[in-house]
């Protein structure tokens, strides 16, 4: 009997998705090589040994390129379409990891980094653009979520690659993991060009509704669903239609007061107006799109997993144990607790994800900072020690099953169609923009202070969770007409004006 009568297939909007979502699984890996890379034996022969400051711009370079060039990634996104952004920015990503590959300078290695980085800017923050636009609005938060769960995957391939070269007794031993993530990067681009179906909403964008219709079909969406992303873009078109000055009734026509108003395509260069992500109907879902992004690396989340093993020797474990608990139980732990994440990113919500979560990350660093500061930490003895090894992995696991989610996914799914690429793309900026001053500063924070970091980490998560509180409304399963509708109406802000409002009402009847 065959197995395959018995497993159905999935539609294609789902294998195109997944995908799509592989591009996580290279920022991931890089993620997770160059920390153990940097410290092999050969590689501090070749280059030399590196102060704390000189190692974590290093590590770090990456991040500002890929900033910069996410800004621009939107419009790239916006004039070529998602697929054709997708593919150049993995190529890019490739030539720059090829470049670490053959390194003979530090500096060879830097400018590698940095155009890795300019590579990685412009394809990351497309891929939940993407995702978003090709899938139905019911299967839109577990698909959307893919380059979050493939990251984790990035992240435990990348150690288990270092563990297997780092015995190798030549320069293979930090070079091989670079040649292995190039040589996938290139596979992903050609693959992302070849495969990845252009999107039905960026089509109808540009006014090319057949080629919309047929890329539906390619996605194997039904109709139902298509309708209700119709019934999105007219609700899009209809309100930017809306915030354009009335006429005067005085001067319009009485053939044009009868007329319905014509259904047309916006004009394809509006779409790659990049300012338009601050006009005053998007500009607040901009703002906090932006500012979640860049608060989700103040948690101090890469903080961790770039200097676990400074983090774990501080608390007392040995070199060699540190190295796996930081490595390789970090990583496990990451993906362990991203896979329900992901199946039930549309059962949580997103502001109960980001409250919460939150909420309970900062009380976990408070508590760290705590016990460092209260000077109950023992290098050999004493349960503090073990506490703060517990504590950092409960971190991880609230912050991927939370933010690590709910954050990407808000900042993409909130913007109407002709903002999202950009303003996801500069969400993304500013989330790097972040990661580099925490990777910078976080060793430095560590030798000044054993406790520092942790009350300035937990101090910004509950910042943000209670910022989130009063400005972020829920957007869980709403269409794009509905999460406008809830920037007015359902955040504190809107309710306090309301009852301010009601109240001064009675008090002038």
């Amino acid at each position: 009997m065959r197995l395959a009568g018995y497993i159905k297939r999935p539609p294609r909007y789902v294998l195109t998705s997944v995908l799509a979502s592989f591009g996580g699984f290279l920022f991931g890996m890089d993620t997770s090589i160059i920390g153990p890379v940097t410290v092999m034996e050969d590689y501090v022969s070749r280059f030399g040994t590196q102060s704390a400051v000189i190692h974590g711009a290093i590590v770090s370079s990456i991040l500002i390129p890929a900033a910069l060039s996410s800004f621009l990634a939107g419009y790239v996104a916006d004039q070529l379409g998602r697929p054709k952004c997708i593919a150049i920015g993995a190529l890019g990503f490739s030539l720059g990891a090829a470049l670490e590959a053959g390194a003979v300078r530090l500096a060879m290695f830097v400018v590698g980094r940095c155009i890795e980085g300019l590579g990685e800017g412009i394809y990351f923050g497309t891929l939940a653009v993407y995702i978003c636009e090709i899938t139905p609005p019911s299967r839109r938060g577990p698909l959307t979520t893919g380059p979050q769960l493939f990251t984790t995957f990035g992240l435990l391939a990348g150690y288990f690659t270092c563990y297997g070269t780092a015995t190798m007794q030549s320069s293979l031993s930090w070079r091989s993991p670079f040649i292995l993530l190039a040589s996938l990067s290139v596979a992903f681009s050609i693959a992302s060009y070849l495969w990845l179906i252009p999107s039905p909403r960026w089509l109808t964008l540009r006014g090319r509704y057949a080629d919309a219709a047929a890329a539906w079909d390619k996605l194997q969406v039904e109709e139902a669903d298509r309708e209700k992303t119709e019934i999105e873009e007219d609700g899009e078109k209809d309100a930017s239609h809306e915030r354009r000055e009335p006429a005067d009734p005085a001067n319009v026509s009485d053939q044009e007061k009868l007329s319905p108003p014509a259904k047309r395509a916006d004009n394809p260069s509006d779409a790659g107006k990049f300012f338009d992500v601050f006009s005053r109907d998007v500009r607040a879902r901009t703002f906090l799109g932006v500012s979640l992004m860049g608060m989700q690396q103040l948690s101090g989340i890469d903080g961790i997993l770039y200097y676990a093993p400074l983090i774990f020797q501080e608390a007392g474990i040995s070199s060699s144990e540190s190295s796996f608990l930081a490595s390789g139980v970090s990583a496990i732990v990451i993906v362990a607790a991203t896979i329900p994440a992901t199946l039930f990113a549309d059962k949580w919500g997103r502001r109960t994800s980001v409250v919460y979560g939150g909420v309970s990350m900062g009380a976990v660093m408070l508590l760290i900072g705590a016990l460092y500061a209260a000077d109950v930490v023992y290098a050999s003895t004493g349960a503090a020690r073990w506490v703060v090894i517990v504590a950092v992995y409960v971190y991880i696991v609230i912050y991927c099953v939370s933010w690590a989610v709910s954050c990407k996914v808000y900042a993409a799914e909130v913007q109407p169609q002709r903002t999202r690429a950009s303003a996801t793309n500069l969400s993304q900026g500013s989330n790097w923009i972040t990661n580099f001053v925490v990777a910078l500063t976080t060793p430095v924070l560590l030798a000044r202070s054993s406790f520092g970091a942790y009350f300035l980490w937990g101090g910004c998560l509950w910042l943000t969770a209670a910022v989130c509180v009063v400005f972020m409304p829920e957007t869980k399963g709403k269409a794009l007409d509905d999460i406008e509708a809830a920037f007015r109406e359902e955040t504190l802000v809107a309710r306090a004006w309301r009852m301010i409002d009601r109240g001064l009402a009675k008090f002038r009847g």
